[in-house]
C-alpha cells in the first residue's frame, strides 16, 4: 500500500510540475487587443442626436453587418449614457472582419462595414436615414487594434500602431 501511495504522490507531483511549465507565460507572446470603440452622434451645433428627450433627435436605430452571412445581419451596438447624460454607442465586436490586405504573414489589415439606420419623426412622418461605418483593424502577432474609422467615407478616427491601449473615443457629426 505504501508503494502505491508513493507512485500516486510522484505522479501528482509530475503533473503539477508539467502544468506549471506548460502554463507559464511569456509576455512577448501575448497579443494586445485594442478594439473597443465609444462614439457619440451630434449635429453641427453639438446637440446629442441620440437623446430622445431633445427635439430633432433620433428615436430609434439599428445596426447591420454589411459583410454578414445574410442580408440582415444585426450587430449589437448598445446605446449607453455618460454621467453627464450624453448618449454614446459602445461597439466591442460582432461584425465580420474581411481581410483588406496582407503585407506579410506578420502584418495584415482587416475591415468591417456597418450600416446604421437612424429614425426620427419629421412632420408626423417617420424618416429613416442609413449611414455606413467602415472600421479598419491592424493585425500583427503582438497587436490587434482599430487603426481607422470612416463614417460615410469621411475619416472620424485614426490611431498609430504604437499608441497605447485605450477605449477609442470619437464623435460623429451629422
Amino acid at each position: 500500500m505504501k508503494f502505491k501511495l508513493n507512485h500516486i504522490f510522484i505522479f501528482k507531483l509530475i503533473a503539477v510540475l508539467f502544468l506549471t511549465v506548460s502554463c507559464g507565460s511569456d509576455d512577448d507572446s501575448l497579443q494586445r487587443i485594442d478594439q473597443i470603440m465609444n462614439f457619440d452622434v451630434r449635429n453641427s451645433v453639438g446637440q446629442d442626436l441620440m437623446n430622445p428627450k431633445k427635439a430633432g433627435s433620433y428615436t430609434a436605430y439599428s445596426v447591420n453587418d454589411i459583410n454578414g452571412l445574410t442580408d440582415l445581419a444585426p450587430v449589437s451596438v448598445p446605446l449607453r449614457m455618460t454621467t453627464d447624460s450624453l448618449y454614446y454607442f459602445e461597439y466591442l465586436s460582432g461584425a465580420r472582419r474581411i481581410i483588406k490586405d496582407s503585407i506579410s504573414p506578420e502584418n495584415k489589415t482587416y475591415r468591417s462595414d456597418l450600416a446604421f439606420s437612424f429614425s426620427r419623426t419629421v412632420n408626423n412622418q417617420i424618416v429613416t436615414v442609413t449611414d455606413v461605418m467602415e472600421i479598419h483593424y491592424r493585425w500583427t502577432p503582438s497587436l490587434f487594434q482599430v487603426s481607422e474609422v470612416l463614417y460615410n467615407g469621411q475619416p472620424v478616427f485614426s490611431k498609430a500602431a504604437d499608441a497605447p491601449n485605450s477605449i477609442n473615443t470619437f464623435t460623429i457629426i451629422k
